[in-house]
């Protein structure tokens, strides 16, 4: 039986405390967050305001030029709505900068600039004030590897890493995330009309079902067409989770030595060894 059900309360409970416990495990007090004015970094604001405070909690709207000025309203409301201060920082000019640079790129590597002029304002940001940059994708993103590297997978922590998109909609609704931030597609904002959903080709609702069966409760292909999957699909998936993995994990480091850092020599978060 596929169940994808979280008990919201006792979720955020967790993630809160994991915030808190990180932030000052890492020797900061506060974090900075790219609103994007869709519901994942709306929750993941909304968790650090309540693990760390809502003025603890750095909100940057970073719009471009193509962006919906409806999702600067709606990172706005957000803002607001916790408490938490907020700023706005246009990327236009450093992503034109670089249009300059390299002429037509394409739509998928202007994304890409997109997505990494913005998370090297959050970087710059939080070194700034000594906070952390806080993540904002979720674990169906992670698994399928939508997203760009050194851009908005790039992140100091992350508490939604491991909740579907389905089970964010889930806490999105415990913890009052405003309705419009909601009810809206999912989308990168990296171009007019630009959704996830059609970018991947797949719903969230169906695609989340077919990670969790295949990912969580480790069931083979076979099972997965019995329940229902089309064999294409779910050759598709497991493929796609196959070839993602290098962006889900540090550079590989070549071992020469007896003690090759992140195979053999791993600091324990906060301490050494």
């Amino acid at each position: 039986m596929i169940d994808l059900r979280i008990d919201p309360a006792w979720t955020a409970e967790i993630l809160e405390r994991f915030l808190r416990i990180e932030t000052q495990r890492a020797g900061r007090a506060r974090v900075v967050v790219g609103l994007s004015g869709g519901i994942d970094s709306a929750v993941a604001a909304s968790l650090a305001a309540r693990a760390l405070g809502p003025t603890q909690v750095v909100c940057l709207a970073l719009p471009h030029r193509l962006s919906s000025p409806a999702s600067l309203a709606d990172a706005r409301s957000v803002a607001e709505q916790l408490g938490a201060p907020f700023e706005t920082v246009d990327i236009t000019p450093i992503v034109d900068g670089f249009l300059q640079v390299v002429g037509d790129p394409g739509r998928l590597r202007l994304g890409n600039a997109m997505a990494r002029a913005r998370m090297m304002c959050l970087f710059d940001r939080s070194a700034a004030l000594d906070a952390l940059v806080l993540g904002t994708s979720n674990k169906t993103e992670l698994l399928l590897g939508y997203g760009t590297l050194h851009g908005d997978l790039a992140s100091a922590i992350n508490p939604l890493g491991d909740l579907y998109k389905t089970q964010v909609r889930a806490l999105a609704e415990h913890l009052a995330i405003p309705e419009a931030v909601q009810r809206k597609p999912p989308s990168a904002d990296l171009w007019p009309n630009q959704t996830d959903e059609e970018d991947l080709g797949v719903r969230y609702a169906d695609v989340d079902r077919l990670l969790w069966l295949l990912i969580d409760a480790r069931a083979g292909d076979a099972t997965a067409v019995a329940a229902g999957f089309a064999p294409e699909r779910v050759a598709w998936v497991r493929a796609r989770v196959a070839s993602m993995q290098f962006k889900r994990v540090p550079p590989v480091v070549a071992k020469v030595s007896g003690r090759a850092p992140g195979r053999d020599f791993r600091y324990p978060r906060g301490g050494s060894s």
